[in-house]
């Protein structure tokens, strides 16, 4: 009998850099070294609707041959594997099923799904990445809700690594999947119109990133207008962003995205020593606080461009909350958030 089974989007036979498979990755990293890489049986969730059919044969494998069931499915996924979980435990007693949520979206989500908040109930655990999540999972009586913060294995930079920009151009960039809803071309109106108002490149920017499958036309049409401040870098592996991301000045994150839930990227930056320039957008307000970074009204330009403004005139405004960034990013990593998982685990 082993300990876990972890059913995820892990993508064996490809490069993946979302979120939910970075995420499903990390944790089932640790838990392999925790509990030994013979203890953890990986299940891959990916492939569309193909892989979908085979849920049912997965699911019985999984409670057969493992005392615990950890999913980490998006929205999908989780309409098919957990009523099917749920019901195949009826035959497989002792067994326990945990759900680690990715992203934001899944309390608007059950509050049209009645049947499927009846499923979760029976759930031992629901793993969400912030407390305004949790509570607003218990308004719809869900009492099984515990909080998981978003986590990266990262080398978190030491005071003494510090890279405090001098003088212009003050370098800033964003970090996330390339799409109109991350509020990348907010951030590059919002560049161009400070630069324009000090009639000098006060800022440059670099967008990083993968870029969304169904808005490549947008981003190149978008691409093709770019001053020469502003340049598109591509993908950056996971493991490099600490080295790549310290040398900037600020991190800009102007996400309406409707699934964001606790950004990887917020991580990234605060183990840089990167303060972050934020919209106000779902729990951003949670998590980028006032000794980290500044968060502005959600799709207002104007508030944006007053907030670049300002921290040009006094850039002191961001270096200051540098090394308030490595104590935040302490808070995030892998052993310290997977304590709660491993609780509920009962091993």
């Amino acid at each position: 009998m082993k300990k876990v089974c972890v059913i995820g989007h892990f993508g064996f036979k490809e490069n993946l850099l979302n979120g939910q498979t970075i995420k499903t990755k990390i944790v089932t990293d640790e838990l392999q070294a925790q509990l030994g890489d013979d203890q953890v049986v990986k299940i891959d969730s990916h492939g569309g609707i193909k892989t979908l059919l085979k849920a049912p044969f997965q699911v019985f494998k999984a409670l057969k041959w493992c005392r615990n069931v950890v999913i980490f499915p998006a929205h999908n996924g989780l309409r098919i594997y957990a009523p099917i979980l749920s019901f195949f435990r009826l035959f497989f007693k002792n067994r326990r099923l945990h759900y680690v949520v990715i992203g934001g979206w899944l309390p608007s989500f059950l509050t049209r799904r009645k049947s499927l908040t009846k499923v979760l109930k029976k759930f031992d655990g629901i793993y969400v990445e912030t407390a305004t999540m949790k509570d607003a999972l218990e308004t719809l009586d869900l009492k099984n809700v515990f909080i998981m913060p978003n986590c990266k294995k990262l080398n978190i930079l030491k005071e003494n690594e510090l890279v405090y920009p001098q003088g212009v151009p003050y370098r800033v960039c964003t970090f996330s999947r390339v799409m109109r809803e991350k509020g990348i071309e907010d951030a590059v109106d919002a560049v161009t119109k400070v630069n324009q108002s000090f009639g000098c490149t006060i800022f440059s920017l670099d967008i990083y990133g993968q870029v969304d499958e169904n808005q490549t036309e947008w981003f190149e049409t978008l691409r093709k207008n770019f001053p020469n401040y502003i340049n598109y870098c591509g993908l950056i592996s996971f493991d490099k962003s600490v080295e790549t991301l310290k040398e900037y000045f600020a991190l800009l994150f102007p996400t309406y995205y409707e699934g964001e839930g606790f950004a990887g990227t917020l991580i990234d930056a605060y183990s840089a020593g990167v303060p972050v320039i934020a919209s106000d957008w779902k729990y951003n307000v949670e998590l980028v606080n006032e000794n980290v970074g500044y968060v502005y009204k959600t799709r207002d330009n104007v508030a944006f461009t007053e907030l670049l403004n300002a921290v040009a005139t006094d850039p002191t405004m961001i270096l200051k909350k540098k090394k308030s960034c490595l104590y935040e990013a302490k808070k995030y990593t892998v052993e310290e958030t997977i304590k709660t998982l491993e609780k509920q685990l009962r091993i």
